[in-house]
């Protein structure tokens, strides 16, 4: 009977065998990524930078530079657009302030009329956003305590489930997901929003829990097999779990591509995001936060049952050689 699979069966590739090349190759490209996005910067959307945002529906496909141009006389500040979905649906974005209450309905209609007798008599207001400097700038900070407090908070997670080796692994691979997930936006110009912030806060989860698998094979073999060196036992950890980290990516990939091509723009960004932080996740997992065990001298006695198949006979310690 055929059987479809992704994964061939049981491995033993030796994934340590490059830990050297793979551990110097990441920490260029993560000196690079953070070059790029402090001198290249982000696309940031309106919730950081502040300003108006408003989608308008045209009669018939717009035609952006016209709109463009009657927008460019400076009254409206600074004006970006871009289609929104359906050819006849365009999000514009003001980088003026807007100010409170009436006069945010006094720019709309403005916007409105100009557009309406200089590009298409039809066009409607759809809905408008407005977020002044001050939310945008409060909304920066507390996108930065988030992804503080949820390494930090994972740190804790991964130290007190395990031992301090696996936390400082742990978290040298969120580090790197989160530092190249921000270059990926840097790179396309997708726009960097709240919703991006979400998409990065979840990639961290993703990996952490593709992390968290691999390290407890890792602690069950360290008190399984007692005359394995440190490299051999990680690569056994590793292949073991090979088979689930690559179906777990797969079938998640299967619904981030759905809703990548299905949702249209108003989510590429966060499903780019997504997509980019399932194979920059498994990169990490692999090549980053395993290898640097090797490192920390992870020889720490473990007491416990040897084995999980019931031959424990008493409480054991073992040393794993380095």
């Amino acid at each position: 009977m055929f059987k479809f699979s992704l994964h061939p069966g049981k491995t033993n590739i030796d994934f340590l065998r490059y830990r050297i090349a793979a551990l110097v190759f990441t920490a260029l490209l993560t000196v690079a990524t953070i070059g790029l996005v402090v001198g290249k910067g982000l696309n940031f959307g309106i919730d950081f930078t502040g300003g108006v945002l408003v989608e308008v529906e045209t009669s018939g496909p717009a035609d952006l530079g016209a709109m463009r141009e009657a927008l460019g006389d400076g009254s409206f500040g600074d004006v970006s657009l871009q289609n929104f979905g359906a050819d006849n649906a365009v999000l514009i974005r003001l980088g003026q302030d807007a100010g409170e209450g009436d006069a945010q309905g006094r720019m709309v209609e403005a916007l409105r009329q100009t557009l309406s007798e200089k590009v298409d008599p039809n066009i409607q207001i759809q809905r408008a956003e407005f977020v002044g400097p001050k939310v945008g700038q409060e909304l920066i900070e507390g996108a930065v305590i988030a992804f503080v407090v949820a390494i930090a908070a994972m740190m804790i997670y991964v130290w007190f489930r395990f031992e301090w080796q696996f936390g400082v692994g742990a978290v040298a691979a969120l580090f790197h997901d989160v530092i190249m997930t921000i270059g990926m936006y840097a790179v396309t110009g997708y726009e960097f929003n709240l919703t991006s912030v979400a998409a990065v806060l979840t990639i961290i989860g993703y990996s952490l829990n593709d992390t968290v698998v691999i390290f407890d094979r890792v602690r069950e073999n360290l008190r399984k097999y007692r005359d394995m060196t440190i490299l051999e036992l990680l690569n056994r950890a590793l292949n073991d779990t090979l088979s689930r980290t690559i179906m777990t990516g797969f079938t998640t990939l299967i619904a981030l591509f759905a809703l990548y091509f299905v949702a249209g723009s108003a989510l590429a960004g966060f499903t780019f995001a997504m997509i980019a932080g399932v194979f920059i996740g498994t990169y990490s997992t692999i090549f980053i936060a395993v290898p640097i065990l090797v490192y920390l001298n992870l020889q720490k006695r473990q007491r416990g049952r040897v084995g999980t198949d019931g031959n424990g006979d008493g409480e054991a310690e073992a040393e794993v050689k380095a």
